[in-house]
């Protein structure tokens, strides 16, 4: 495939990542900007909590759309991860440790708070050093930016002045938004105390934008005159989102909807500073399984360990994919089809025409961690012998038993090789600590009917004469031959394989009852029917 040919499709696709790159090929036609520089992504973090599943689909989304960007250019890009560490500490977490020396540190900047942690210099540096290595866990391909290190540093002084001495403008744009109480106090720039170190929410006077400097009253009631500069303030929210903007060149970064009405004000704003709003996608917000909005003070919903945990990484940003402008449910009940779904559009990329593979969400993912075109990536087309699903049956009926170790060792013996690839022994793991928290404890094996019963000592029959080494495939046969004869009375082949799975597996769902035989093995697979016909 040529790089003319990628272009060419990449530019025609209606995935979702290609139909936002080409509102960015709009604005840059060549693929970069005016002065030749790439375009520029950004995502933004939070530090004041540590990075989540939010982060993830965030920084996961964009490079989406920044790869797809790539294939339809050719066009070199950069990402930007920008930690606002510069935002004052207004709560104190319940989950942190030395809460009393934390409180003695609300409304600083997070980056001058003590780290509760005892391992960094400050609480945003331990959450920035999170941030980077959780970013770097996935392969994801980045600059970080600490607002910190551009405040203090003076790389911002010029856009702070830029401010100030819009400062008017920007008034008329905030003021008809807020409460009347807030906007008593409110100023585009929050100058940071001399005498306590808190980020002030106070009136602010501009008294000399080009050098700099403003006045304010203090928490002593003394009134300051001293400079904005160097670190010395931090703009608020919305301001402070369109100076990156402009001070950065930022050319696409994408939020979610709780974040709409700051998309609008900060537009508005970045206009004013002689810049333009990027491009971006407003993404929906997960829900958790009752559809409430997942909040992390309430901790409901999914948390990116729980989700390693219980599934894989590809499947976590597998179900991510589809869709980012409606909500998804994060539950763990999503995660074993997210699983073997991943598989399912992996192992059919190579085999795609390259239309369909620009739709693929294997495609994407293979793009994020490596510049590699979808079926040419590293593994692209790989399998994986067994499903998910699967595995958590096996898991299932060896119970409280299970152990990576010995579901690896039927799976060894199905196979006829060692099952030693990084990607299914994933899966074994996270099948067996499914299995433990959520299937076991629900599992109940119900006796047969008479019917039911019959047909279960058909079937043992046939499996006593069966070899030990018959293909799944003819076990299957001999499952179906025996739910379709008459005497047994099932209305349809669906009775049959739901009185399987209730009386031997304790569940109303199931895997194919020949794989199932063939992985657990005939000899074991006649002891759970013998079992089930003592329930009888």
């Amino acid at each position: 495939m040529t790089d003319s040919t990628l272009m060419e499709t990449a530019r025609n696709s209606k995935a979702w990542p290609f139909q936002e790159a080409q509102r960015l090929l709009k604005r840059y036609p060549d693929g970069v900007k005016p002065d030749g520089s790439p375009v520029l992504f950004e995502t933004g973090y939070g530090p004041s909590g540590l990075p989540h599943i939010g982060t993830f689909q965030e920084v996961l989304r964009t490079t989406f759309v920044r790869r797809a960007f790539e294939a339809m250019t050719g066009a070199p890009t950069r990402l930007i991860a920008f930690s606002d560490d510069m935002d004052g500490f207004r709560k104190v977490p319940t989950n942190l440790p030395n809460q009393e020396m934390l409180a003695e540190h609300l409304n600083k900047p997070l980056c001058r708070i003590p780290d509760p942690f005892e391992k960094y210099e400050s609480f945003a540096a331990h959450n920035n050093a999170m941030l980077r290595e959780f970013l770097d866990r996935f392969g994801f391909e980045y600059e970080f930016v600490a607002s910190s290190d551009r405040y203090n540093a003076g790389a911002f002084d010029d856009a702070l002045k830029n401010v100030l001495a819009h400062n008017q403008a920007i008034l008329d744009i905030m003021l008809p938004t807020l409460r009347a109480e807030r906007a008593a106090t409110y100023s585009p720039i929050m100058p940071i105390s001399p005498t306590t170190g808190a980020v002030l929410q106070v009136p602010v006077d501009v008294v000399d934008a080009a050098a700099g400097t403003i006045r304010f009253t203090d928490e002593d009631s003394s009134v300051i005159e001293q400079s904005a500069l160097g670190g010395q303030a931090k703009l608020q929210w919305k301001v402070d989102f369109a100076m990156r903007w402009v001070a950065l060149g930022v050319d696409y970064e994408m939020y979610g909807k709780d974040l709409t009405d700051t998309g609008i004000q900060s537009g508005k704003i970045a206009k004013v500073l002689g810049g333009r709003k990027p491009e971006g996608l407003i993404y929906e917000l997960f829900l958790d399984e009752n559809g409430e909005k997942i909040s992390k003070s309430k901790g409901n919903g999914l948390t990116i360990e729980q989700w390693l945990e219980y599934g894989t990484e590809e499947s976590l940003g597998f179900y991510i994919f589809p869709n980012p402008k409606s909500a998804k449910q994060l539950h763990v009940g999503v995660i074993p089809r997210a699983v073997d779904d991943y598989w399912q559009f992996r192992e059919r990329l190579t085999e795609q025409p390259l239309d369909k593979q620009l739709g693929n969400p294997a495609w994407h993912l293979l793009r994020a961690k490596e510049k590699h075109d979808g079926p040419d990536a590293p593994g692209a087309g790989d399998t994986v012998p067994v499903t998910f699903g699967l595995l958590l049956n096996l898991a299932s009926v060896l119970g409280a038993e299970a152990t990576s170790e010995n579901v690896a060792e039927y799976l060894d013996s199905y196979i006829g090789e060692p099952t030693n690839s990084p990607e299914l022994k994933q899966m074994i793991d996270a099948a067996v600590a499914y299995t433990r928290d959520f299937i076991v404890p629900t599992l109940s094996k119900r006796a047969p009917a008479e019917n039911e019963a019959a047909a279960l000592r058909a079937l043992d029959a046939e499996l006593a004469s069966a070899p030990a080494d018959m293909s799944a495939e003819d076990l299957q046969t001999k499952v179906y031959e025996i739910g379709k004869q008459e005497q047994f009375g099932f209305e349809n082949l669906r009775d049959w394989f739901k009185a399987l799975y209730q009386t031997l597996l304790g569940s109303d769902q199931g895997p194919r009852m020949g794989s199932f035989i063939a992985l657990y093995g005939v000899e074991n697979s006649r002891k759970l029917i013998a079992e089930a016909l003592e329930r009888a």
